[in-house]
């Protein structure tokens, strides 16, 4: 068991989501960063989608009744397991009693970590998956953010998990997290509907993720793409990492818990191996765009695929530096 002595912001149960409840429209849901999500599962042996805690932030406390394997990946929130630094990304076993706390942001980019015990959050799946869909207010702990005084039940570790003590992930193999991203783009089906010199301005400019951001959707501040016409669309189906423009002409970048259909013509869409990238942002940082080819996004998907996909060892060196803060 979990239990949450302080939640901060945004602390929710996240998994690989619902993507196949899209066609009910049902938003995908599940982790923002899946990279993050499916290795930190990796490191203590559960099935790559289990469900684990997503926090935003910072500002968590968590107390575990028993004795555990945990790993935490993602961004750097100054971890701290009974007021020791915490190695992240790294299985590290938790006493019973002990106690975990994420204050908040520790370098000049990350936004959300992720949190997997051995065997997984074991609340109830609804359509599939035990991620929390805050629109729709069901999955996760009756559909909402956690907060203090929750409890969480914890599933049966693997076998997998008895070997998985001291796995760590090492650095080159993660996303290549930074300040301000630049994020590659596929060319959407209405550039036309856009003035070129709008469109290369897109390339060319440092937006900012706006205050009014969220998991459904970041509105990009900085840059405005008015239509060189009025139009209208018929809905049409979008997905994670499609940027929209409204009629006021400010983009928004949609994210995990993003509607599965909209009306707004498509300037672009972030590759998926970029959206890990995306997800470490909060309302204030900053991130830039580069178009490129389909090619290009199917290499890259492939390249993650293989580093998600990495032989972990406990290979001395790795592991203190990972116990240093790595």
């Amino acid at each position: 068991m979990i239990e949450i002595i302080a939640a901060g912001p945004l602390l929710t149960v996240q998994d690989a989501g619902r993507p196949d409840a899209r066609r009910y429209g049902v938003p995908p849901g599940g982790a923002m960063d899946t990279f993050a999500l499916v290795a930190a599962n990796r490191l203590v042996g559960n099935l790559p989608g289990a469900a684990v805690l997503e926090a935003t932030a910072g500002g968590v406390v968590l107390h575990f009744s028993r004795a555990t394997l945990v790993a935490l990946t993602g961004a750097n929130l100054g971890a701290t397991l009974d007021g020791r630094p915490l190695a992240a990304w790294t299985a590290v076993r938790a006493a019973a009693g002990a106690r975990l706390h994420l204050p908040g942001r520790r370098e000049r980019w990350g936004a959300r970590a992720y949190l997997a015990v051995a065997g997984g959050i074991a609340v109830p799946p609804i359509l599939g998956s035990r991620s929390t869909s805050l629109s729709g207010g069901f999955g996760g702990l009756d559909g909402r953010c956690l907060r203090a005084g929750d409890r969480l039940p914890l599933g049966t570790p693997t076998y997998a998990a008895t070997l998985a003590f001291g796995q760590h992930w090492p650095a080159q193999g993660r996303p290549p997290y930074q300040p301000c991203p630049i994020l590659r783009l596929i060319p959407g089906p209405h550039l036309a509907w856009f003035a070129p010199e709008r469109i290369a301005a897109l390339a060319a400019t440092t937006l900012r993720v706006g205050t009014t951001s969220n998991r459904m959707g970041y509105r990009l501040d900085g840059l405005a793409l008015p239509y060189r016409r009025p139009c209208s669309l018929p809905s049409l189906g979008v997905i994670p990492g499609v940027i929209q423009v409204p009629p006021d002409g400010a983009p928004i970048l949609l994210m995990a818990d993003a509607q599965t259909t909209g009306g707004y013509p498509v300037v672009g869409v972030v590759i998926g191996a970029d959206l890990p990238l995306a997800a470490q942002l909060l309302p204030g940082d900053e991130l830039r765009f580069t178009f490129t080819t389909l090619d290009e996004a199917l290499a890259a998907r492939h390249a993650q695929a293989e580093a998600l996909a990495q032989p972990l060892d406990r290979d001395e060196g790795d592991l203190l530096s990972s116990l240093a803060g790595a």
